[in-house]
């Protein structure tokens, strides 16, 4: 049984995770930016983007589990648009909570988990950080550097026995739809109808997520059309870079039009 720490626990992925680590039987706390608790499982509060609710979280599991086996750094929000369109406000808050509140959760227990020399850090980036669609350039670059920021610390925290994942899904079900917002309507419009529309649940994605955390998989991409593209752009760039520029003639005909 292990102990495990979910962020964005209350909904959408973070949810899904709560649930089956419950079922697996270990001991879970969620957390979330709400104070109220979204079920009976042992919640706090926690605002990825302010480092006295980190600490917080660090006192809870010490003083009740003696420490912490799993931190899921999964809370974040959905964003994009068009390099001149999207603000640099909405650039700032995007980086703000999905590439930050992933440093400040990783900086706020890997003391932790040094001093205990095991642990498992996983943090959720997205497809968006292994491929890059076009009009989505804040989103991206923050998944990348989720991306980037797992494979260093994977290698960084080895010699204490700490393991890192990066979780990598394309588009599934989820309210992560209702948090975007932004400048580019357009851009918002396409990327909460290829949410809604994607045959994939939260709860779909969590299984797999789970399996691959079970097996200390270190890149985990947990379902067909996020690996086809990673395979795609390694493997046949020509064809990657193609697919690439039909979807941005789309979305560039689809902002010109209004739809």
């Amino acid at each position: 049984m292990s102990r495990v720490l979910v962020t964005g626990a209350a909904s959408g992925l973070g949810a899904a995770l709560v649930a089956r680590f419950v079922a697996d039987g270990h001991q879970v706390l969620g957390t979330d930016v709400s104070p109220d608790a979204p079920g009976s499982t042992p919640y706090l509060k926690l605002d990825v983007r302010s480092p006295e609710d980190w600490d917080a979280a660090v006192a809870w599991c010490e003083e009740n589990w003696d420490g912490l086996d799993i931190l899921v750094n999964n809370a974040g929000i959905a964003t994009g648009g068009r390099i001149d369109v999207e603000t640099l406000d909405e650039w700032d808050r995007v980086v703000d909570i999905n590439l930050m509140g992933v440093v400040r959760g990783c900086r706020a227990f890997v003391p932790l988990f040094k001093r205990q020399r095991s642990g498992q850090i996983v943090n959720t980036a997205s497809a968006a950080g292994l491929v890059h669609p076009p009009m989505m350039s804040s989103y991206n670059t923050v998944k990348a550097g989720v991306v980037a920021l797992s494979e260093t610390l994977s290698h960084e925290l080895s010699p204490y026995g700490v393991h890192v994942s990066v979780v990598c899904p394309s588009f599934f079900r989820t309210n992560l739809a209702d948090s975007i917002r932004g400048a580019d309507s357009a851009m918002g419009a396409t990327a909460r109808q290829l949410i809604e529309k994607s045959p994939r649940s939260a709860d779909n994605i969590a299984a797999v997520v789970i399996a691959g955390i079970k097996k200390k998989q270190h890149l985990i991409i947990p379902d067909r059309p996020a690996q086809l593209a990673y395979w795609t752009k390694r493997f046949a760039r020509p064809l990657y870079n193609r697919q690439m520029r039909r979807i941005a003639a789309r979305a560039h005909e689809r902002a010109e039009s209004g739809r």
